[in-house]
């Protein structure tokens, strides 16, 4: 779950099972009782209608828990603060980094790093077709070091300037949640 009708689908859905919920963020439910194996059952197949899955081992919750955190960041309205992102994912997950990034790689085939990346360059052109920051703007508010540093990695993950992009009629984007 990253955005808000995320999460006001999941706490819906689980309401209409008749589970009492406590709290639903942004890849986390919390609700008040244990559920029999028949009521997971239809909640797993009701999420997976949705485009979501029900994450029971520690591994996967892990992964999640890294992918919201990170989507959180990208789409914050402050700037990305300065701290280095090993920094944020073990003071945000109280985790050793090297174990996240050892097992987002196993899992996801890419690192935490490249994977943070491209919700970054999504960010971007998201940012580009709302055409309401400049790219300075833009670049500041993603904690890029400079524009330059910004275009330069645009044009390495796109294959384009973010100026040729912006001018692109055809502007094809993912939400960050597929990424």
């Amino acid at each position: 779950m990253v955005c808000p009708r995320c999460i006001a689908a999941v706490r819906t859905i689980l309401e209409e099972e008749g589970i009492g919920v406590r709290s639903v963020v942004l890849g986390e439910a919390e609700i008040d009782s244990d559920i029999d194996a028949p009521t997971e059952a239809r909640l797993a197949e009701r999420f997976r209608a949705v485009g979501f899955e029900l994450l029971e081992d520690r591994r996967s919750r892990i992964i999640e828990e890294v992918k919201c955190a990170l989507v959180e960041a990208v789409s914050a309205a402050e700037p990305i603060s300065d701290m280095r992102l090993s920094d944020y994912l073990s003071d945000r997950l109280h985790l050793d980094y090297k174990y996240l990034g050892t097992l987002f790689s196993e899992t996801q085939g890419r690192t935490i790093g490249n994977y943070f990346i491209a919700l970054k360059i999504e960010r971007v052109k998201e940012l580009l077709v709302y055409d309401e920051l400049t790219l300075s703007e833009i670049a500041y508010r993603l904690g890029y070091s400079s524009v330059a540093h910004l275009s330069a990695q645009f044009r390495r993950v796109t294959g384009l300037t973010p100026s040729s992009y912006k001018r692109l009629g055809d502007r094809k984007r993912r939400s960050l949640d597929e990424v």
